[in-house]
């Protein structure tokens, strides 16, 4: 049997990802293909920027020096965490939420001004690169002017008060005491919320929202208000923070949670769920999802904040993990810090900076961005290719997968283990030259010829064009 063993070749990756680089499109018309999928996030990415802890000023302004390192990074999407004033009644901590919103028509000055934050959007998008904003649509801050205003904006008890968020499965409070609950049955109300969306839009030009609890929002008021957003920008991205079939299968938004990924990622990292829940997981959404694509993740702010770091979650398995989220289906995201090893928990309602040191997972992040960017059987959804499992020498502990588009071909195969793997491949049509796309090495595939696999190991091949 005989061992194919890879280096770094430094040259290769340097030509590869400058071409990773260049600048994509950055107008375009329309969506194309299916209801509200825009063409330009086909080959995406998303990268959430949490202003707050990205410097030690927390600014807008100390921000906007990290764009030229995420353009190399081959980052496409920047959402940015709420920019909103925040509401100080009720407030949690020193700094309160970023979802208690007192104005969703301002910036916290705090993080800067309106103006600085329509310049940023400007320079982003002269890199190529586009802006979403995180939306609270669910709820305000108990100091937004709606309160003493339009008090019948907002869900009110037997006695009449205002309340916070209540879940509707149990009747009792989600905990969100810094936040009032917004009543959808008021059309006043969905009209503002829906105008405040498209001043966003038309006047500070940004593309895309995503949607902060957007199952707890009626569908009705999706339906009503998304059409208008589109009458503005018929190629706005719409992101929901929920896994609610019914959202992108009637082409309301392009992307949603993959939270039952994440999950099952976790589970199998920790030795809970065997390597053949995957291919579970995937028929069963198939099953329900007909529409748009996954936001796929080894972390976000809630996960970070609430649930634990990266090494807390998948500890010796997030690198396997993260290849895995990036290149199996959907679009991959990364969080603020995740490219610097980030290994704490980031402070929800204080000042908490990130500590950046040397990047260390700096290198992979972009490697993986890239490998996305030019492999269309990689892309998004229906613009790429559906994964077909492989069969291996050891379907239990590896996880191997095709991604085929046309004449081009992408195999992956990761080591779901803590103990070093000879993996082979056990399938009919794959034999041939590669390119291993972290490595640039040419590898064989062919029977008999394994892949020496650590623990949590795994290799990306791509298969080369014949000769002319």
């Amino acid at each position: 049997m005989k061992k194919l063993l890879f280096f770094i070749a430094f040259l290769f990756l340097a030509v590869f990802f400058s071409a990773c680089r260049k600048d994509s499109k950055t107008e375009t018309t329309a969506p194309t293909g299916a209801l509200g999928i825009p063409e330009w996030a086909q080959n995406s990415n998303i990268y959430e920027v949490n202003v707050r802890q990205y410097t030690p000023p927390g600014t807008l302004a100390a921000f906007r020096a990290h764009l030229p390192r995420l353009k190399s990074m081959n980052v496409g999407i920047l959402w940015f965490m709420p920019i909103y004033p925040i509401s100080e009644i009720k407030r949690k901590g020193a700094l309160g939420s970023y979802y208690a919103v007192s104005d969703y028509r301002a910036v916290n000055p705090d993080l800067g001004t309106l103006e600085e934050f329509k310049a940023l959007v400007e320079e982003i998008h002269s890199l190529g690169m586009k802006v979403i904003l995180d939306w609270v649509p669910n709820h305000t801050g108990w100091d937004h002017a709606w309160i003493k205003a339009h008090p019948d904006y907002y869900t009110q008890n037997a006695q009449g008060e205002i309340v916070d968020p209540q879940d509707p499965k149990t009747g009792k409070s989600f905990g969100w005491t810094d936040v009032a609950d917004l009543n959808y049955d008021n059309a006043n109300m969905r009209a503002e919320m829906t105008e405040a969306l498209l001043f966003w839009l038309n006047e500070v030009g940004v593309d895309g929202f995503r949607m902060d609890v957007a199952e707890q929002v009626p569908m009705a008021f999706w339906q009503e208000c998304v059409p208008k957003l589109r009458e503005a920008r018929p190629d706005v991205f719409m992101l929901a923070e929920a896994e609610f079939p019914p959202h992108r299968n009637e082409g309301l938004f392009a992307m949603s949670y993959g939270w039952s990924f994440h999950q099952l990622m976790k589970e199998i990292a920790q030795g809970k769920k065997p390597v053949s829940a995957i291919d579970e997981w995937y028929k069963n959404d198939r099953a329900q999802f007909t529409s748009g694509y996954h936001m796929h993740f080894t972390a976000n702010h809630d996960e970070n904040s609430w649930n634990g770091t990266e090494e807390e979650s998948f500890g010796k398995a997030k690198d396997a993990m993260a290849v895995l989220a990036f290149t199996y289906d959907g679009m991959p995201l990364i969080y603020s810090g995740q490219e610097a090893g980030l290994n704490k928990r980031l402070a929800f309602f204080e000042k908490d900076s990130i500590g950046w040191g040397d990047f260390p997972r700096q290198k992979l992040f972009t490697q993986l961005l890239g490998i996305k960017i030019m492999q269309p059987p990689l892309w998004n959804g229906a613009a790429g290719a559906e994964p077909r499992r492989l069969k291996t020498n050891d379907d239990s502990r590896i996880f191997a997968f095709a991604r085929e588009k046309e004449d081009q071909r992408v195999i992956v195969m990761i080591n779901l283990s803590n103990t070093a793997i000879d993996g082979s491949f056990k399938e009919e049509g794959l034999d041939g030259t590669y390119t291993e796309l972290f490595s640039g090495m040419d590898m064989l595939v062919a029977p008999n010829v394994a892949y020496a696999l650590p623990p949590w190991g795994y290799v990306l091949l791509v298969k080369k064009a014949a000769p002319q």
